[in-house]
């Protein structure tokens, strides 16, 4: 007998089998797949702490600069190649405007490396003359500062003309003895001053005395603006040359390792 509404019995449904999902089993890693990962990921990390190195190394430490003027004769060439140490008169940190502290300030007679103050972007090397508070001239192509002749073995002269440069009437303000003496001021290339450097400044020239951009055109180079002391040559080439292979016949052996005066 059947009841309304009652569900039917089916033995058929009960006994049948339902899905079985596959057992998953750890499939073993080729064992030369896993050696390569992990030489990879050494290899990466390697390389990274060596970038890392060498960026703090670029920043603070030491810089690769190169010559590409003649400016400098005889102590640098066209063409040389330095290491400077950016460390020695304090690293600036990027991005900001402030400086580790350095072991020294710039002396008279340094060959620093700094930030051209008409072009920031550019980087010139010139050798310190006046540091602040000192007074600097020029007679006759001869340098006195604070009244005492310098002896300067370093500098090269090659053109005896002795020229004017409108450039050079910026001294007028900063000369000794104020307006009166530079209403009668006629500056020329190897015959100028006495200039006052002020405080944080300083009187930079090239050792091509005769053929160097330097502070008697453009003026004072700012502190902060200094960028480092070249340490050594560690590379140097004849750019002029033109053998058949310049970078094996132009190197300049005689210069690698130069340490710079």
């Amino acid at each position: 007998m059947h009841h309304l509404g009652a569900p039917r019995f089916d033995s058929r449904a009960r006994s049948a089998p339902g899905p079985i999902a596959p057992m998953a089993f750890p499939v073993p890693s080729s064992p030369s797949r896993s050696r390569l990962a992990r030489w990879f990921d050494n290899w990466m990390r390697s390389l990274g702490m060596a970038l890392v190195l060498f960026l703090i190394i670029r920043t603070f430490l030491i810089e690769a600069f190169q010559i590409p003027s003649g400016s400098m004769e005889r102590t640098l060439l066209a063409g040389d190649f330095l290491f400077v140490n950016k460390a020695v008169y304090g690293a600036q940190i990027p991005g900001t405007r402030a400086r580790l502290p350095g072991f020294e300030s710039p002396r008279r007679g340094d060959v620093i490396v700094f930030a051209y103050p008409k072009n920031p972007e550019l980087n010139y090397v010139k050798r310190v003359i006046g540091t602040p508070g000192d007074t600097v001239e020029m007679h006759r192509g001869a340098v006195r500062v604070n009244g005492r002749m310098v002896s300067e073995p370093y500098v090269q002269r090659v053109d005896p003309r002795d020229i004017y440069d409108p450039e050079f009437n910026w001294q007028k303000d900063y000369l000794v003895g104020g307006p009166p003496a530079a209403r009668s001021y006629h500056p020329t290339r190897d015959t100028w001053g006495p200039i006052a450097v002020p405080a944080g400044k300083y009187f930079v020239l090239g050792d091509n005395r005769d053929n160097s951009a330097d502070s008697r055109y453009w003026g004072f180079v700012d502190a902060a603006a200094v960028k480092g002391r070249p340490l050594v040559v560690y590379f140097s080439y004849d750019r002029e040359a033109h053998d058949a292979l310049p970078w094996l016949t132009d190197i300049r052996w005689h210069r690698l390792g130069s340490i710079i005066r």
